[in-house]
Formats: structure tokens, sequence, C-alpha cells
């Protein structure tokens, strides 16, 4: 599934993974979250509830524009940067194009909505 993250004028774009976590986070689409920084390489929010882990790995490492859910804590984690490997961290899709709208300092509004077919 194509997804559309939006930060005021700036549209960046995803492709959602197909597994459970990423099915149960489209959802709740339409989104609209407040994001802020985390160690300066990932911007994060809260969800409204934890997502679905079934099937999904012990964790992950996670390249630059890597959508996430960090089942811990049940929210949302945007990479700007690569890490290393991270336990509960989960896949939840990928950014395809724009992700320096996302990549600005938090805090900021982010609407995440389903992109026409």
């Amino acid at each position: 599934m194509r997804i559309r993250l939006i930060v005021g004028e700036r549209v960046a774009t995803a492709t959602l993974y197909d597994n459970a976590t990423a099915r149960d986070f489209a959802s709740l689409l339409p989104l609209s979250l407040t994001m802020t920084d985390y160690a300066t390489i990932e911007r994060v929010s809260d969800l409204p509830r934890k997502l679905s882990t079934q099937g999904a790995p012990e964790g992950m490492a996670p390249e630059a524009g890597e959508l996430t859910h960090y089942a811990p804590w049940g929210n949302l984690a945007i990479f700007i940067e690569g890490r290393s490997w991270s336990r509960s961290l989960l896949p939840l899709g990928k950014v395809d194009g724009g992700l320096s709208a996302l990549a600005q300092p938090g805090p900021y509004q982010l609407r995440i909505e389903r992109a026409e077919p």
C-alpha cells in the first residue's frame, strides 16, 4: 500500500510492507501525529494503540527512510539515518521520496493518509 506523509505543504511518499504490523498500521489511517526528535536520527510519535506483532521479527537494523513500530512503547519511528539492530523494532514500510520533509527538526505536525491508487 502506498501512503502520503504530509508536513505543511511538503509531501513524502512511502510504501507499506506486506506484514501484519503494517496492515494494522494501515487500519489506523488517516492519522495526525506530532513528531518529535529521538536520538537525532529518528522522528517518533505515539500511536493511538499498540500494533499487532503477529509473525513479526525479533527486531531489525533500520535504514534511512524506514517506517517502524517500536513495540514496547507503541510508537511510530521514522528513521532519518540508519542504525544498528534493535530488539522489538518492527518494519512498517519505506519512504520512496521526500525524506527531507520528514527530516526537519521536531516537533512538527504530520498527517499520514492512503495515497490514491
